[in-house]
């Protein structure tokens, strides 16, 4: 049995998400959650995902959902965050479906000072569901790890609550990831708090669970944003083991791997670590910074192969009056880019074992 046996294709949200998720836990596998900022780079992700039988998150950051909608529209009050954001959401439904996978529509990290691209999404889920029984997003995350722990419960619960009603699950972040991304900088953090203990995942769990499933928990063990030299970030994903194993203990469950864990700061992390990671119940993995790479050198890769032939609208190599149209195209070079992510997706798919699982 696959996954197209108990979930659709297409954008998947409330009890066939748990489904999907609960089946990658069970079954050891975790599905890549591409952070993408233009229709280009979901139909990478998309076309990517398809030819490998696997399932995919699209996710959208507040910048990436800012620019998705265009830079010259002002994002006072977020506005333009949560117009990009809901607009991608529109077009990831209008499309998933046809590439005959499961889809999951995510936002990425919501910090404090963000709350109102937050409300924003949510108000627009909410009318979603009155006409169709299911939120336009598949789930959100808050990160309020910068915040105390109970005040992160806190406000996570007010929103869980909203959330649960309209079948949308939750992620949460309790451990700070370190490094820079999307403009949230945490380099000078302490190592300290990278690192979360086995007690915070049980109260988050208790608290949670009173109100829904539908939520997940990014735990800290050393994440960083962005991509480092081997050897600069310390991972230990085998504490997310001891913490499997507490909630385990705590609810007195036969079920080893109680909790839905993501893995931020995928980029970079050896093989090695992922295996373990996903081994103790990550069923989600952001990549991101090496997707943006891979975007780049398929246009710089482009580039230095026609350089001759990108110089002038008109003469090239073949002759002076040579047209040039079909190599400035954008169709043409943004498709390169295209197909550079898309290995690379397919290879962060390969690492997490999510491939010919439907």
């Amino acid at each position: 049995m696959g996954i197209l046996d108990i979930v659709p294709a297409g954008v998947v949200t409330g009890d066939h998400l748990y489904k999907l998720f609960d089946y990658a836990r069970e079954h050891e596998f975790a599905i890549p959650a591409i952070n993408c900022t233009s229709t280009s780079t979901v139909n990478a992700a998309l076309e990517a995902a398809r030819d490998i039988k696997s399932p995919i998150i699209i996710q959208f950051s507040n910048g990436g959902a800012a620019y998705f909608a265009g830079k010259g529209l002002d994002n006072k009050n977020q506005n333009a965050s949560i117009i990009g954001a809901v607009a991608g959401a529109q077009y990831v439904r209008t499309v998933a479906k046809a590439y005959g996978i499961p889809v999951i529509v995510h936002s990425d990290h919501c910090a404090k000072k963000l709350i109102p691209w937050f409300d924003g999404m949510l108000a627009a889920d909410e009318e979603y569901y009155k006409s169709n029984g299911e939120p336009l997003f598949s789930s959100h995350m808050l990160d309020l790890s910068e915040e105390s722990k109970e005040e992160n419960i806190e406000i996570c619960l007010k929103y869980l609550k909203r959330m649960a009603a309209i079948d949308c699950l939750l992620e949460m972040e309790i451990g700070i990831t370190g490094g820079e991304e999307d403009g949230v900088n945490n380099e000078g953090v302490d190592n300290a708090a990278l690192y979360t203990q086995p007690e915070d995942i049980w109260d988050i769990y208790q608290s949670f669970s009173k109100i829904t499933k539908l939520f997940s928990i990014a735990a800290g063990f050393g994440n960083v944003h962005g991509v480092y030299a081997p050897g600069n970030v310390k991972l230990h994903p085998e504490l997310l083991g001891k913490h499997q194993a507490h909630v385990a203990a705590q609810l007195a469950s036969e079920h080893k791997k109680p909790v839905f864990f993501v893995f931020h700061g995928g980029s970079g992390s050896s093989e090695q670590e992922i295996a373990i990671a996903v081994k103790n119940g990550v069923i989600k993995m952001n990549v991101d910074t090496d997707t943006q790479w891979a975007y780049w050198t398929g246009l710089r890769d482009y580039y230095e192969k026609k350089r001759d032939y990108l110089q002038t609208q008109v003469g090239n190599p073949e002759g002076e009056k040579k047209p040039n149209k079909k190599y400035y195209d954008p169709r043409v070079f943004v498709r390169e880019s295209e197909k550079s992510m898309y290995k690379r997706i397919q290879q962060a798919c390969t690492d997490l074992g999510n491939v010919n699982v439907l």
